[in-house]
């Protein structure tokens, strides 16, 4: 394999540099590496894959788009040797495969690189590669790190063999599992998901290693939420609704096409018509008006992992403003401060005018001040308590819901049903544990507990994380109307597209402080990339 990519590279680099990726063409190729001809698969009580078929080219990023339940998940499986299909097959180089373990799954060609590391991360970076390999029983370290070595610089990565993976950055795990990948001879790579953890910098270091990979003959399967990365990275796109294949975007009809006409027509292949033109409707930007809602001075916290301080933020009116910032900045800390969760170690916190960091998260809450927590099952709600309950969990006691201490049932139920109507909890009933509920629907029922009432602000920590592209839509609608209503709106997320669709000015944490304040113009992009880096001050 190794001497394959050197080949490859080879002329690749004839300039120097592997050149960016642009529409691929598949090397030339008389077939594809791998078919899925008509592959169904079935659970108890639902068909996960329908007769899908698609191609698998080399020296192309075939994208799969989908919400939760499409069926990409099943797909993965079978691919990578996790499930069999029930009906159809599997061809590799024209000849029909039986994938029957991951292990034979590598066999043919074919490595995947989950979400979640499956990395050991108290080995170094050359005992993970020779875990699982052929090379196990009597491992060569040394040969190992060379091997290692020559495949790094034929795709264009840095990686210290005997670095402990623990200290690795998310993104250099990546790297490390796709590099143990070619190195067990993989043409086709599966990257499920493969961005969900990572920061913007660390996606877009993604997409250009698939890009060079792609130029060395390797067919790229990439799985994910997120349109924008799907339009950056990908040469093809399939989309998939219901488990089965809608259609496939070529690259060359992708091109044509062009970004804005691209996400509409994906959203109308995932969803429908009426998906599309929200989709690509505009809002407009607020202005902030003169006399701030809340107002946030000096707040810190103590914390061994990531103590905040000296936070000055101020919200006002019918206004978004966001928070950027690589996960683990002190985002969470701040955003428990404000609600009532944590305690300040100093700082003010003002809502309307009055003071109110001596109060209790019921109090905050009393008066207006509500928190969507990124935690939805461990934090958000009680798993095993019915949607009804789960909707009043901070509002335990309070009339008209409880009168002297005595549930009022009637009062309960009229309240869950109106609140999952409204916000369109797609539930059995309210008496439902919320646990057994999707993590879309989850979301649905947390907005509509913090979000009702006499709401004035409220902090939204991550809101769309997990969630499939429809349900991402639907929260950062509901995120909009928040504000069209009047709220002050803080908006958390480590997703800079989201921010950017959303906010009106831009806060960057790092290291538990606000190191810059961006308005959200034309230049908020780099500007915003460059506060998250540590390039400017």
């Amino acid at each position: 394999m190794t001497q394959t990519l050197s080949a490859h590279a080879a002329t690749a680099n004839a300039n120097g540099k592997v050149p960016s990726p642009g529409p691929a063409h598949p090397h030339g190729a008389a077939r594809p590496i791998v078919t899925l001809d008509h592959v169904t698969k079935r659970f108890p009580g639902v068909v996960a894959n329908d007769r899908v078929s698609f191609d698998l080219w080399p020296g192309e990023v075939h994208v799969l788009l989908g919400e939760n339940g499409a069926g990409k998940s099943t797909l993965v499986g079978m691919l990578s040797g996790l499930q069999l299909p029930d009906e159809g097959g599997v061809l590799i180089d024209g000849h029909e495969q039986r994938i029957s373990s991951p292990a034979r799954a590598l066999e043919l060609g074919i490595g995947t690189v989950f979400q979640h590391s499956m990395l050991v991360p108290s080995l170094s970076v050359v005992d993970n590669m020779a875990l699982g390999g052929r090379w196990w029983s009597r491992p060569d370290r040394e040969g190992l790190a060379r091997k290692m070595a020559a495949v790094c610089a034929d795709i264009g990565v840095t990686i210290d063999p005997n670095a402990k993976v623990g200290s690795l950055s998310l993104g250099e795990q990546q790297q490390v599992e796709i590099v143990r990948a070619l190195m067990r001879g993989s043409r086709v790579l599966i990257l499920d998901e493969a961005t969900a953890m990572l920061t913007p910098k660390g996606a877009d270091d993604l997409g250009a290693l698939m890009g060079r990979l792609v130029k060395l003959g390797i067919a790229v399967v990439f799985i994910t939420h997120k349109l924008n990365e799907a339009l950056a990275f990908g040469h093809r796109i399939t989309v998939l609704r219901l488990g089965r294949r809608v259609d496939e975007i070529s690259p060359e009809r992708l091109s044509a096409l062009g970004p804005a006409a691209a996400t509409a027509e994906i959203i109308r292949l995932m969803f429908g018509a009426d998906a599309a033109a929200q989709a690509t409707a505009s809002h407009p930007r607020r202005a902030p008006s003169s006399q701030p809602l809340l107002q946030i001075e000096g707040l810190a916290v103590e914390d061994d992992s990531v103590p905040v301080a000296g936070i000055d933020l101020d919200v006002s009116p019918g206004e978004i403003v966001g928070i950027a910032g690589i996960d683990g900045n002190g985002q969470k800390q701040f955003a428990e401060a404000v609600a009532g969760q944590r305690r300040l170690a100093a700082g003010r916190i003002r809502l309307g005018g009055q003071a109110i960091e001596r109060l209790d998260v019921g109090g905050r809450r009393r008066l207006g001040l509500r928190y969507v927590t990124d935690d939805r099952l461990g934090e958000g709600t009680v798993g095993t308590f019915p949607i009804s309950l789960n909707l009043l969990l901070k509002q335990v006691g309070e009339a008209p819901f409880w009168r002297h201490g005595i549930e009022q049932p009637e009062a309960i139920a009229a309240h869950a049903r109106r609140m999952v109507g409204e916000f369109d909890v797609r539930t059995p009933g309210i008496e439902t544990a919320i646990g057994k509920l999707s993590g879309g629907n989850i979301q649905k029922a947390l907005l509509a507990r913090e979000l009702s009432g006499k709401a004035r602000a409220v902090i939204f920590a991550k809101p769309t994380y997990g969630l499939d592209v429809q349900n991402i839509r639907a929260t950062r609608q509901r995120i909009r109307e928040a504000a069209d209503r009047g709220l002050a709106v803080i908006l958390i997320s480590t997703d800079l597209e989201e921010v950017l669709e959303l906010a009106d000015r831009i806060a960057v944490m790092s290291r538990g402080r606000v190191v810059g304040m961006v308005d959200n113009d034309a230049a908020a992009r780099n500007r915003v990339g460059e506060l998250m880096s540590g390039a400017t001050p």
